[in-house]
């Protein structure tokens, strides 16, 4: 054995301890791979990576399947439905229109409806008639609704009627008046006096105004009675409404 090698005067004690610490020096030839052992716990999320880049386009797949057809369209049905309400519609306007200008005797412009009223007024009650009936003394204050009103006038047989025109004292003077209408809005650019029938003046006591079936104004008194024309403004349909 190699330990006899050690010199004769080795001290036992030492020698032992020489033994034992070197004992396994010289290892062995290695053992083979141990078992593969029970799986660890999944470690914590890392950080997200950067954006990777914008891949190539893929092939363009195959076509679907055909669709079934489409049921066919009752067009003809359905036109004709709309065809017969367009008609409806057209005799509705036309019963309208004959309820306005025949039954109720109405006139109409593009802003406003007149009423030719046949009861006999003066001046001041007429102009409370219309407005309890929602409008106002009729206003000429254009050409084309002078001659629509002088026009409606001599279609019902009449030779003059009161509107809505009267002169007003000025700077509290009763010697200098000038005209008004109903809304108060001084006589503009339009008039229509007649020959020789120009504003009567402040003396005389024909202060209110006529429309004759001619078209043209006179001077009439206010105490007078006779028929008038009232006018009603129309309602605009308000932006948005139902219907």
């Amino acid at each position: 054995m190699w330990w006899n090698f050690l010199p004769i005067n080795f001290p036992a004690t030492d020698r032992w301890i020489f033994l034992k610490t070197n004992r396994y020096q010289n290892n062995g030839a290695p053992g083979g791979t141990g078992l593969l052992g029970e799986r660890g716990h999944v470690g914590k999320m890392g950080p997200i990576g950067d954006r990777g880049e914008k891949g190539v386009t893929g092939w363009t797949g195959p076509s679907g399947i055909q669709g079934k057809p489409g049921t066919t369209c009752d067009c003809g049905r359905y036109r004709k439905v709309v065809g017969q309400l367009d008609i409806n519609i057209g005799r509705l306007q036309n019963a309208l229109k004959f309820i306005k200008n025949v039954l109720l005797g109405l006139r109409e412009t593009a802003e406003r409806y007149y009423l030719l009223v046949t009861e006999s007024r003066a001046f001041e009650e007429a102009l409370v008639s219309c407005r309890l009936r929602g409008g106002a003394l009729a206003m000429p204050k254009t050409r084309d609704a002078n001659r629509l009103l002088a026009d409606y006038v001599s279609g019902s047989g009449l030779t003059a009627v009161f509107i809505g025109l009267q002169a007003r004292s000025a700077n509290g003077t009763r010697t200098q008046e000038e005209y008004v209408f109903a809304d108060s809005s001084p006589l503009g650019g339009f008039a229509a006096w007649g020959p020789g029938q120009g504003p009567p003046s402040g003396t005389n006591n024909s202060s209110c105004v006529e429309l004759l079936n001619t078209g043209s104004w006179g001077p009439a008194a206010c105490h007078l009675t006779m028929f008038y024309i009232c006018e009603f403004p129309k309602t605009r349909r308000r932006v948005g409404a139902a219907g």
